[in-house]
């Protein structure tokens, strides 16, 4: 795998083989922001939490090279980027038991039934977070569509292998570009869950 110049992207040279993180990040617990955006809440986040390694998933490429130029002016030595699908990223690439903490924040909820199979929560995408969590690895949600929102917090209380925890609540400074909007206009879905630790 390489990262281009002054970057901090990363590019496999094997796009169907696990990552191996330990060429980009050291033993710190590592947490991953799953479609990071504009980068708001990674970039907060990860300043303000040196103690842990960020890995931010986008599948956009202007905006990955928007945060990358982001981190670099921050010096931000404990984040890295993806450009990636948050699905095959999870399912494929990520390592068994690799992640610390997962935030899933305002998704696209393809709100029409007819494009419902095009949302990252699916039973498929909840097997990939319980098998990269690291045991007492935790995952976040947020979402302004209450109807999606509904649908995910039934299926992981549904799901045996995960205790819920009290939903997370970002910092004034960690909420998310669509956080800042959409508070103003509507209430937000947040649920929080555990994977058991041993």
């Amino acid at each position: 795998m390489r990262t281009e110049s002054h970057s901090v992207r990363i590019v496999p040279d094997d796009w169907i083989a696990p990552l191996n993180l330990g060429q980009y990040f050291d033993e710190r617990p590592l947490h991953v922001d799953v479609g990071c955006g504009k980068g708001r809440f990674l970039l907060a986040r990860a300043a303000a939490h040196p103690e842990c390694n960020f890995l931010g998933i986008d599948r956009m490429l202007r905006r990955i090279r928007k945060v990358d130029n982001k981190v670099q002016r921050k010096q931000l030595d404990n984040v890295r980027l993806f450009r990636m699908d948050a699905f095959y990223a999870t399912a494929f690439l990520l390592p068994t038991e690799s992640v610390a903490a997962y935030y899933i924040f305002f998704p696209d909820p393809w709100p029409k039934k007819r494009h419902h199979a095009h949302r990252v929560f699916n039973n498929e995408f909840i097997d990939a977070l319980f098998r990269t969590l690291k045991p007492g690895g935790e995952m976040h949600f947020a979402t302004d569509h209450l109807p999606y929102f509904e649908e995910v917090l039934a299926a992981l209380r549904a799901d045996g292998r995960f205790e819920e925890l009290p939903a997370f609540e970002p910092e004034d400074a960690e909420k998310t570009d669509f956080e800042m909007y959409y508070i103003q206009h509507v209430p937000i879905g947040r649920c929080s869950f555990r994977k058991p630790a041993l």
